[in-house]
């Protein structure tokens, strides 16, 4: 039982494609003698022939992926795309160190570990990048 034509019709009919043109199995002799538009469409009032549903692809393991990315997983050295500027800009960083390095030397002088003086020439080291992290500042008072 050839149902090309039906099936090519009905796609017209419907504005669909011919994927998506589903016949009742039980009526597929009452199909097989439409041959006309006008026939088709009184079939698909009748709901003989119908429209399948669109298939869209699952949004759920994207969820489950980004769910994971939220709590900090999936973000080490192999995911990552771009240079490492992309993710944290030269300048960010830089501010990001700077305001570390003086909080720290700000604390050590409220503290009264280290006078104004030092305090100052520290600033100025801050400032020109002498210091790798606050821990190099620690390793550089300790030495002093």
């Amino acid at each position: 039982m050839n149902l090309s034509t039906q099936k090519r019709l009905a796609s017209e009919v419907m504005k669909t494609g011919r994927n998506r043109v589903y016949f009742d199995p039980s009526r597929l002799n009452d199909i097989q003698e439409a041959l006309t538009k006008d026939d088709i469409r009184k079939l698909v009032n009748d709901r003989v022939i119908q429209k399948k549903p669109k298939l869209g692809v699952s949004k759920s393991r994207f969820r489950k992926l980004l769910i994971q990315k939220r709590k900090g997983r999936r973000k080490g050295e192999g995911s990552r795309e771009g240079k490492s500027t992309a993710r944290l800009s030269r300048k960010r960083k830089w501010i990001n160190l700077v305001r570390s390095q003086r909080d720290l030397i700000k604390e050590l002088k409220d503290k009264k570990i280290i006078n104004n003086k030092v305090y100052r020439g520290l600033y100025r080291k801050v400032k020109g990048g002498y210091f790798r992290s606050r821990r190099h500042i620690k390793l550089y008072l300790g030495e002093k």
